[in-house]
């Protein structure tokens, strides 16, 4: 599988009214941070359950390109996991990658 520029990506996305964000996580093996991203909004409302976040923030699932995403990864330092429902990684993309 590859990621392109116009892949539509869905993220959870705290805070979505006040000061939003996307919701990230740590991979304490590999010691990176990294953004999971699911390829359809229904997988990642079932794969939200995996995901280490605070219960009392609000969220909601967002779509966004790929080629919006990349600049803020790069910027931020993250990975982007593209994840399936039950949390497998289907591809890893470092924040160096400019082009998809």
């Amino acid at each position: 599988m590859a990621i392109k520029d116009d892949t539509w990506l869905w993220l959870v996305a705290e805070n979505p009214d006040n000061d939003e964000q996307f919701l990230g996580q740590i991979d304490s093996e590999m010691n990176i941070s990294f953004l999971p991203a699911f390829l359809e909004k229904d997988t990642a409302l079932q794969g939200l359950h995996l995901l280490v976040r605070d219960k009392k923030v609000k969220f909601e699932i967002q779509a966004i390109q790929y080629r919006d995403l990349a600049p803020k990864l790069a910027e931020e330092g993250f990975f982007l996991f593209v994840l399936d429902a039950e949390g497998n990684v289907l591809e890893k993309i470092s924040p160096q990658r400019q082009d998809a």
